[in-house]
């Protein structure tokens, strides 16, 4: 049984997903860990509902952030993850962290990338008027938000959308690829390569492959 092992800091509504996921046979793997920098996460509720060992590490007990990720990566290691999933992490990756699990860490990002990476994508999306709007599943680079994109999902912007309307329609999609690119990665059919994520040996798009 393939690990996955799933950072988060919130709601959790996407590790939800992947724990779904698994246990209706979408994912063929287990969550085997959740981490958060936040104990307040109600994530953590919903891993330890389904049975999944939590931890919360503190970035107020380390002096630096590398410091922080270099702790965080031992006890992740200690899982022996398959794959590393971020679900709502709010903490930006040293270089040191990123680079000890390279080519096997995932991130789904609130936006159609490359606009708006960071945070409030919802609300700039509204503030630009702009019509079309999703979210991208990628691997995870030292640049925030920047790695090999893999599978985005676009939703539609109404003109009386509130950035509650717009987050919840994102968040069906992401409900949808997220597991289904987890699962493609724990098949062994997604990978990085100089750069660039390749599905079933053939080079994914810069922008991803995009459903409707």
């Amino acid at each position: 049984m393939k690990n996955i092992v799933v950072l988060i800091s919130g709601q959790g509504s996407n590790l939800q997903a992947l724990i779904n996921a698994c246990k209706n046979g979408r994912i063929k793997g287990r969550v085997a860990a959740v981490f958060s920098n936040n104990p307040d996460a109600f994530g953590l509720t919903r891993a330890q509902e389904a049975g999944i060992d939590t931890h919360v590490l503190s970035p107020k007990s380390f002096e630096e952030r590398a410091a922080y990720d270099a702790a965080l990566a031992d006890e992740i290691e200690k899982y022996t993850p398959d794959l590393v999933a971020l679900a709502g992490y709010m903490r930006i990756l040293s270089p040191e962290f990123v680079e000890r699990f390279a080519g096997k860490m995932l991130n789904i990002h609130p936006s159609l990338l490359p606009k708006y990476p960071g945070l409030h994508t919802h609300a700039q999306a509204l503030a630009n008027g702009d019509m079309v709007h999703g979210t991208s599943v990628h691997f995870v680079t030292d640049d925030l938000d920047s790695g090999p994109v893999i599978l985005q999902a676009k939703v539609p912007i109404f003109a009386e959308d509130t950035e509650q309307n717009v987050l919840e329609r994102v968040q069906v999609q992401e409900h949808t690829i997220y597991p289904l690119v987890v699962n493609w990665f724990l098949e062994g059919r997604l990978k990085m390569k100089d750069g660039e994520a390749w599905l079933d040996s053939v080079r994914i798009p810069s922008n991803g492959y995009a459903a409707e």
